[in-house]
């Protein structure tokens, strides 16, 4: 089986990285396309795979193809490569905001389609992605798309209405959750810690307490409750978070995204 992607980008590289290191598919039978020379070159020289700045010859050779462009850039390059859709080919689209329904229009005729909401940890091989799939597409193709996403992470197939959610979640929430980490860096720095010490704590508490949520399988009120000793230092830092209405932000934050995401 031969993986194409159009577009090589960051998204492109950590689902191509994670596919040749976790050897579910060898450099030899991934094929990239893109105008940025530099990074065709990385991503050759990195994993072995073919590059070309021409689509048709992604579309001529691949058995499923990774729509990986922005979504502004995704209308142009469907009208390019629409005719030279084969049968049977399997289309898996990563761009945000554009329906299969949307897609399904855009390229005028049936096909096999997946859509998928990834996010910026695949680059380290820790994402989470959602996706969901039109009729066309088989369970064994179902699969195939979630063990190439797991390369990366995590996934989870979805109901369509779902995926401006999964975008505010998981795509939208690491920038939150690196405000947040900046945030408490900065407050340990003023209480006298350096500041790379103060990063590297902070990290490695928040990826430890998401693999705590994890393992546990524990309700993440009953995980905080675990660190709130009575009259302690944690039930006061909670105080105040309460006070200045810490969930009403991320619930209006992630709303936001939500709301954006329907308009694109």
């Amino acid at each position: 089986m031969k993986i194409g992607f159009i577009g090589g980008g960051n998204m492109a590289s950590a689902i191509i990285g994670g596919m040749v290191e976790k050897k579910i598919y060898a450099g030899s039978q991934i094929a990239a396309s893109g105008k940025d020379a530099a990074s065709l070159e990385n991503l050759n020289k990195k994993y072995g795979i073919e590059t070309t700045e021409d689509n048709k010859v992604i579309m001529d050779s691949s058995d499923v193809v990774f729509l990986s462009v922005k979504p502004q850039v995704l209308p142009e390059v469907i009208a390019q490569i629409a005719p030279m859709m084969r049968e049977n080919q399997l289309f898996v689209s990563i761009a945000a905001g554009k329906t299969i329904g949307w897609i399904e229009e855009q390229f005028g005729k049936e096909m096999k389609l997946v859509r998928v909401m990834p996010n910026t940890p695949a680059l380290v091989g820790e994402g989470c992605s959602g996706f969901c799939a039109n009729k066309g597409v088989t369970e064994e193709e179902l699969q195939i798309v979630k063990e190439i996403l797991d390369c990366c992470g995590t996934s989870y197939l979805v109901p369509e209405h779902l995926m401006d959610v999964v975008g505010a979640a998981s795509g939208s929430g690491p920038a939150f959750v690196f405000m947040f980490m900046e945030a408490m860096a900065d407050a340990a720095v003023a209480g006298g810690m350096p500041r790379d010490l103060a990063y590297k704590m902070v990290a490695q508490t928040v990826l430890g307490s998401g693999k705590l949520m994890l393992e546990t399988g524990k309700h993440p009120g009953i995980l905080k409750d675990m660190v709130c000793s009575p009259g302690g230092t944690t039930i006061c830092g909670v105080k105040v978070l309460e006070e200045e209405g810490m969930r009403g932000a991320i619930m209006g934050a992630l709303d936001s995204c939500i709301q954006k995401s329907k308009k694109l």
